[in-house]
C-alpha cells in the first residue's frame, strides 16, 4: 500500500483501503500457506479420522466420526472470530496478523501429533480440537490478509487462488496420507501433515509484510464492548447477513456431499479400493476446481459482477448432488466429481471477493471475517449431527445428497438479497 493512500485517508496503513495490486510473489506465498492450512484440515477429515474411528469402534464408526468432528467444529466456531478480534487489537512490532498465524500453526501441529498416537475416542477429540483451534486461528489471519492487502478489483483473482489452494490442500492431503500410511502408518502421516502446516505458515510470515497498528488506533479492549462487538447486527448490516447465510448454505451443502465420501464408496458404491477411489474422485474434482476458479475469478474481476457467478456455481453443484441422488454408481460418481469441482471453484473465487466487499468496518476486518468463517465451520457441526439421522431415516445416501442439493440451491436464493454487490 502506498504512503500516498495513507496520507490521503488519514488512516494508518493497517486500516486504509488497499489500492495497489499485490504482486505474484505475495500471492504465491498466500497460496502455499493456504495449501498447508487446508491439507492440515482435510487430510484427517478425509482419511485419517475415518480410519481411526473405524479402528476404535467399528460398529459405531459413523457416530464416533460425527462426534469427533462435531466437537472440533464447535471449537472452530469460537476460535475463528476470537482470534480475528484479538488480531484486530494487536499492536505488535511484527504486525497484527503474523503473530497469530505462527501461534495457530504451532497449536495445530501439536494437535496433529496428539492425534497420531490417540489411544481412544477422548484423546482423539482433544487432538482434533487442538487442530481446529490452531488452523481456524490461522484461517482468520490469512483471510484477513486479503482484505488488508488486496484491492477490490483484484480480489476475485486472489479468491480463485485461495479456492485452488483449498482444493490442492485437500487432494495433496489425501495423497500424502495414503502414501505415508503405506510406508509407516498413521503416526508418520500425521507427522508429515504437522510439518507441512508449520512450513507453510513460516514462509508466509517471514517473507510478507504485515502493517503494524499504531496503539492510538487500537479499538476498545474493554470486555463488555469487545463481547458486544462480536455481534454483527443483521438489521444494520443486511448485506453482510445475506452473504453470510449464502456462504453457510453452500458450505452445508458441500459438507453433506463430501464428509462421508469414504463411507459412501465403501457402503453404497461398494468400490473395491475406496482409498484409491477417493483419490481418483479428488483428482477429477481438483482439475475442474482450478478451471472454475481461474475462469470465474478472471471474468468476475473484469466485469465487476459477483452474483451471476454465484448463481451459476450453485446450480452446477446442485446438479452434481442430484446425479448421486438418482444413480449411486462408480461411473456417476466420476461424472459428479468434476461438476462439483468446477462449481465450488467458481463459487470460492467470487465468494471471497463478495464477502470482503460487505465487511462493516476496516477496524474489525479480521473479527468480521472470523464471523464469516463461522459459515465454514458451523456446517461441520450441523452436518455430522444430521448425517446419521438422514442416513438412517431419510433414504440413506440418496437422502444425504438430496439435502446437499437443497442447501446449495437455497444459497442461490439468498445471494439475490445482497444489494451492495453487483
Amino acid at each position: 500500500m502506498s504512503s500516498e493512500t495513507t496520507e490521503t485517508t488519514g488512516l494508518p496503513e493497517a486500516l486504509a483501503e488497499p489500492v495497489v495490486r499485490v504482486r505474484p510473489g505475495w500471492m504465491s506465498l498466500l497460496f502455499f500457506a493456504n495449501i498447508a492450512l487446508w491439507l492440515g484440515i482435510y487430510a484427517p477429515i478425509q482419511v485419517l479420522l475415518p480410519q481411526q474411528a473405524e479402528l476404535l469402534d467399528q460398529a459405531n464408526k459413523e457416530f464416533v466420526l460425527g462426534l469427533v468432528m462435531g466437537v472440533g467444529a464447535i471449537v472452530a466456531l469460537v476460535v475463528n472470530p476470537a482470534v480475528g478480534l484479538l488480531s484486530d487489537r494487536t499492536c505488535s512490532r511484527f504486525g497484527r496478523r503474523h503473530p497469530w498465524t505462527v501461534i495457530g500453526a504451532a497449536v495445530a501441529a501439536v494437535g496433529l501429533l496428539v492425534l497420531a498416537f490417540a489411544p481412544n475416542v477422548a484423546v482423539l477429540i482433544v487432538g482434533w480440537c487442538l487442530v481446529q483451534a490452531g488452523l481456524n486461528g490461522m484461517l482468520a489471519t490469512l483471510m484477513s490478509a486479503i482484505a488488508d492487502r488486496v484491492p477490490v478489483r483484484q480480489r476475485a483473482q486472489v479468491g480463485g487462488l485461495v479456492g485452488i489452494a483449498q482444493m490442492l490442500g485437500t487432494v495433496l492431503g489425501a495423497v500424502v496420507v495414503v502414501v505415508m500410511l503405506g510406508i509407516a502408518g498413521i503416526p508418520l502421516a500425521y507427522g508429515v501433515c504437522a510439518a507441512i502446516v508449520v512450513v507453510g505458515a513460516a514462509f508466509f510470515v517471514l517473507r510478507t509484510p504485515d502493517a503494524r497498528l499504531p496503539v492510538e488506533f487500537r479499538p476498545s479492549s474493554q470486555a463488555g464492548e469487545v463481547l458486544r462487538n462480536l455481534w454483527v447486527s443483521p438489521r444494520r448490516h443486511p448485506d453482510f447477513a445475506w452473504a453470510w447465510s449464502c456462504h453457510f448454505m453452500i458450505n452445508l451443502g458441500n459438507a453433506f456431499g463430501t464428509l462421508y465420501l469414504l463411507f459412501f464408496l465403501k457402503d453404497a458404491v461398494h468400490y473395491a479400493d475406496p482409498d484409491t477411489g477417493l483419490l481418483i474422485m479428488m483428482g477429477l474434482y481438483g482439475v475442474a476446481l482450478v478451471i472454475g476458479a481461474v475462469l470465474a475469478g478472471h471474468f468476475s474481476d473484469k466485469s465487476g459482477r459477483r452474483k451471476p457467478y454465484v448463481l451459476a456455481a450453485s446450480g452446477v453443484m446442485a446438479l452434481a448432488a442430484l446425479l448421486l441422488v438418482i444413480w449411486q454408481s462408480w461411473p456417476v460418481a466420476l461424472a459428479a466429481s468434476p461438476l462439483l469441482g468446477v462449481g465450488f471453484g467458481a463459487y470460492m473465487a467470487v465468494a471471497l471477493a463478495m464477502l470482503t466487499q460487505v465487511l462493516p468496518t476496516a477496524q474489525d476486518r479480521a473479527k468480521d471475517l472470523g464471523v464469516i468463517n463461522i459459515a465454514n465451520s458451523l456446517p461441520q457441526v450441523v452436518a455430522p449431527l444430521l448425517t446419521p439421522l438422514v442416513l438412517a431415516y431419510l433414504g440413506g445416501y440418496s437422502g444425504l445428497f438430496a439435502a446437499s442439493a437443497v442447501a446449495t440451491l437455497l444459497a442461490a436464493v439468498l445471494v439475490l438479497r445482497v444489494k451492495a454487490v453487483r
